[in-house]
């Protein structure tokens, strides 16, 4: 199963973990996935947006937090805070690697935050950013559920396998919350949800595909051949996006909320794993190979 279709699956609850240790100091090769340049600068571009991304996530929540009267949404929201702060720290012991890469990772970082809170959060409405969150966390979550049934990580080095496992998980576990936040408090229209998710996801990849023409560029890998490779990878008709599709465009589905899609397989082995042996490299083994013995 490509994690596409809808399985009607029931919510989980959002579990408030401390980031394990996932020995981001070791001997992590400089082409983690595969030894592929493009595959593991995809997920490295991820990750340098992550920490401000999320610290952009929570205010966008914030902005409407005193308007849940809900005690159960209350408590999501606290805790889908302390989840994306825990992702903001791991990701940056991870970002702080790539700079003795020669990765420019502070510009980077400034570039980010300038969109986001010098443009973003100063011309367009908490309604319309709180939107543009939701949309964010959908299409994190549809990665979250597909990239695992798909194998997407079976080759990488098993220390970035399990951090990017634990994050999926975690955007499991909370995607529904700036959802719910977006259309049962802030009372977002169909037309603000739609137009915030159309932006993202236009805007998003683009932010990524431009941190990565750096990182290649740092890499002397920075090829029209290295790009035609990477983007059939993502975009081709066995592409890991083409899958993604059918579970990306039920967000356009009037009747849609997200706990009515995605498959659960991999978030189920993972948590039986994790919680019975608090190893977070045994977890994401977990999951990758059951997909290698499929």
């Amino acid at each position: 199963m490509d994690g596409n279709l809808p399985t009607n699956s029931t919510q989980r609850e959002i579990v408030p973990r401390k980031g394990p240790d996932f020995g981001l100091d070791g001997d992590i090769p400089r082409h983690w996935l595969g030894g592929d340049a493009f595959k593991t600068r995809f997920f490295d571009a991820m990750s340098t947006l992550f920490p401000e991304g999320e610290r952009f996530f929570i205010a966008c929540v914030r902005d409407f937090r005193d308007q849940i009267t809900d005690p159960a949404l209350q408590q999501q929201v606290k805790d889908f805070i302390y989840q994306e702060g825990q992702h903001t720290m791991v990701h940056t012991r991870f970002n702080n690697r790539l700079k003795t890469q020669g990765i420019d990772v502070d510009r980077i970082l400034k570039k980010q935050v300038d969109l986001m809170f010098g443009f973003f959060r100063k011309r367009f409405s908490r309604r319309y950013t709180l939107g543009m969150t939701a949309a964010a966390e959908h299409m994190t979550a549809l990665m979250a559920h597909g990239f695992a049934s798909q194998g997407v990580l079976v080759d990488a080095d098993p220390r970035l396998r399990a951090m990017y496992a634990w994050h999926a998980i975690e955007e499991v576990e909370h995607k529904a919350v700036a959802y719910d936040v977006l259309t049962k408090v802030a009372k977002a229209s169909y037309f603000t949800r739609i137009l915030s998710f159309v932006q993202t996801t236009f805007t998003f990849p683009f932010h990524v595909f431009m941190i990565m023409r750096h990182m290649l560029d740092v890499d002397g890998k920075n090829t029209l051949r290295v790009w035609l490779k990477g983007l059939w990878w993502l975009y081709g008709p066995r592409g890991i996006y083409l899958r993604l599709l059918p579970h990306y465009l039920v967000y356009f589905l009037p009747g849609f909320h997200p706990w009515k899609y995605g498959q659960m397989e991999s978030y189920e082995r993972w948590r039986e794993v994790y919680d019975r042996s608090g190893d977070p490299i045994a977890a994401g083994d977990a999951v990758m190979g059951a997909v290698a013995r499929a």
